[in-house]
């Protein structure tokens, strides 16, 4: 069978057939590069109509990365997905969930380990990008320790928590709230790592072609 094997080409041609499906015309030009790379994560164009966003995601977190703030995920498949040959040097990529003291911090307030991961997120969140792609309790304990105004506060948040049960609630929650933290996440079920790395990584590649 003859198939594309060109990986330069492959990539080239992947981004101009979503340029051709996507409508960009309702989003900000900063959003551009990771709307496109969100549609180019799952290969679903639709994804699009269902993105929520508030502030300057873009720019919060290209001025997070080159002040050297940390990228806090919420999952191991998070961290994998990051080009980590693309970070500016001393930024570091970091995920508590595997953390010893989770699970008896977990069994303490009642809910999942992924929720209690979070906890331990305080001494490195102020200025931090924020990356959830898996667990919606992650996204509504972090929604609810910054409701507290001595709780201090990322830069940017990409939300996609993914699954039928709290995701869809957990990303209106975000939107609800109103934070004054500027986020971008795609309402729904939908979600995932693949999606929270891509929005990252969108903007690890500012300044690409």
């Amino acid at each position: 069978m003859s198939y594309l094997r060109d990986p330069a080409e492959i990539y080239r041609e992947s981004f101009a057939a979503i340029a051709r499906e996507v409508d960009l015309s309702d989003f900000p030009e900063s959003l551009h590069k990771i709307v496109l790379r969100l549609v180019h994560a799952i290969a679903i164009p639709e994804i699009v109509d269902e993105l929520a966003w508030q502030g300057d995601v873009a720019g919060a977190s290209a001025s997070a990365l080159a002040e050297g703030a940390a990228i806090i995920v919420d999952a191991n498949m998070v961290m994998a997905g990051i080009m980590k040959d693309r970070l500016p040097q001393g930024v570091e990529i970091m995920c508590s969930l595997r953390d010893e003291a989770v699970p008896e911090l977990a069994q303490s307030l009642a809910t999942t380990r992924s929720a209690a991961a979070v906890e331990l997120w305080r001494p490195h969140l102020e200025g931090a990008i924020v990356a959830i792609g898996n667990a919606p309790t992650a996204l509504f304990h972090l929604i609810d320790m910054l409701e507290d105004k001595e709780c201090p506060r990322p830069a940017a948040i990409f939300a996609f928590p993914v699954g039928f049960i709290g995701a869809a609630e957990s990303k209106a929650y975000l939107i609800e709230k109103n934070l004054d933290i500027p986020f971008i996440t795609l309402t729904g079920r939908k979600g995932g790592s693949a999606l929270a790395a891509a929005a990252v990584n969108a903007v690890l590649l500012e300044g690409d072609a």
